[in-house]
């Protein structure tokens, strides 16, 4: 699109056609048969990862990254993480095939400019600053602004691995929608334990093994809880969106981020605290709202599962090392896409409802004992070998390689089954350096 173009104006939409288009999006039919990952970074100077990048040094980095030719979307948070998105690929192994390999171009360029990549759910070092002045991320913070800081460092200090599977079957049983989107909200408890990396913040300890987790449970809840569980998903999440407040008003119906110079000039409203998209329909103020906006609402919902036709899981913490973000994609689609394992897993997490409790996550107990205390609590360690053992015994089921499979292994044995995680390690490195001093 040419710089300044504005796209074309949506006429209003009504309340029953904007349910129905959520309807229409948001869950797509079918059998499990894709796979995608959304990789977020921090970026370290490669001499001393504890001091801040200067903006003008990341600006020329992430410029060249950017002529990379990778088929992933390549994004810059707000405060200068770097997000890699790859295409759906059509098996785990291919997946991981291309991603690493464009993961290693990446870092490559960035070490020609003496950077590299920190996988970690949360900046241990440096308090948040936000680099980017795009309209999005400055109504972002002013709207989050309202409830303290928490907004301010999960835009400017978090990074996670989100995995992308697909919604699921109309059909009953282990790949019905239904089925997964339960599976989700409980395994993701699971996996917030397993994979937390984020115990450290400005370089303390917070008492959180995800401090990440932590923040975004500190958010504004009426767009980072799950939505109202229930036998259709749909109806919850079309309820949900459509009952979220409203983020921002950009200033023309339609206009979507990155259209041009105006973005960069005109701010976009942050309207009073409470007006839901519900009400922004009904009453057509400060204008009448289109799709075009609902599309874009839809996208500053940030529950710990999204559904995106796709369903979008965002409860892991960034992981350390060039391929440490492996383990978690394959285990998450090991006990989503193969039959048996789903079917393990099912079985293992469906008592942590009970610890769950009737509060969404990640506000209810169970997610907040995953976030603090990792695999050190039995009923989450318990249940997390069991799901790690049917992942293990599906791979093989799906395809992956003797890597992949050796990548699973090892991380369980490390840690499943020992009842730790990433961040035990961060903490122990902590202890020994501070008796050392």
């Amino acid at each position: 699109m040419p710089s300044g173009q504005r796209t074309e104006i949506s006429p209003p939409i009504t309340e029953d056609e904007a349910e129905a288009h959520i309807h229409g999006i948001c869950f797509k039919n079918g059998p499990p048969k894709s796979v995608g990952v959304e990789l977020e970074w921090l970026v370290r100077d490669l001499r001393d990862p504890t001091i801040p990048v200067d903006p003008g040094r990341l600006t020329a980095a992430v410029t060249a990254v950017r002529g990379l030719p990778i088929g992933s979307a390549l994004t810059q948070e707000p405060g200068g993480q770097l997000e890699l998105s790859s295409l759906p690929a059509g098996s785990l192994t291919a997946c991981v095939e291309t991603t690493a390999a464009e993961l290693a171009a990446v870092r490559g360029m960035l070490r020609e400019h003496g950077l590299g990549l920190e996988g970690s759910g949360l900046d241990p070092w440096q308090p948040p600053r936000r680099l980017l002045d795009h309209p999005r991320y400055c109504a972002m913070e002013t709207y989050f602004d309202r409830a303290g800081a928490a907004g301010r460092i999960m835009m400017g200090s978090s990074a996670s691995v989100q995995v992308c599977l697909d919604a699921g079957t109309e059909e009953p049983g282990p790949f019905s929608i239904g089925r997964r989107w339960l599976l989700a909200h409980l395994l993701g408890a699971v996996l917030v334990a397993a994979f937390a990396n984020s115990p450290l913040r400005e370089g303390r300890p917070t008492g959180w093994r995800s401090t990440r987790q932590a923040v975004w449970a500190d958010l504004d809840a009426e767009r980072t809880n799950a939505p109202a569980a229930g036998p259709d998903p749909r109806t919850a999440w079309a309820l949900y969106a459509l009952d979220a407040p409203v983020l921002c008003v950009r200033p023309e119906n339609g206009k979507g981020p990155g259209d041009g110079e105006r973005d960069r000039e005109e701010p976009w409203a942050v309207p009073p605290a409470g007006l839901t998209f519900r009400e922004w329909v009904r009453t057509r103020s400060p204008r009448a709202p289109g799709t075009a906006d609902l599309d874009y609402h839809l996208t500053t919902l940030f529950p710990p599962v999204r559904p995106h036709g796709h369903l979008e899981l965002r409860m892991i913490d960034a992981q350390s090392g060039d391929g440490g973000w492996i383990v978690p994609l394959a285990v998450t689609m090991a006990l989503f896409d193969d039959a048996a394992a789903s079917e393990v897993a099912y079985r293992a997490v469906k008592p942590l409802a009970d610890t769950a409790g009737s509060a969404p996550a990640p506000r209810n107990p169970l997610w907040r004992t995953a976030a603090r205390l990792g695999l050190t609590d039995p009923e989450l360690q318990a249940t997390a070998a069991t799901c790690f053992g049917a992942a293990l015994e599906a791979l093989p089921r799906l395809g992956a390689g003797a890597e992949i499979q050796a990548a699973v292994a090892e991380f369980t044995d490390r840690y499943v089954l020992r009842g730790r995680c990433p961040a035990d390690d961060v903490l122990d490195a902590y202890t020994r350096k501070e008796s050392n001093t």
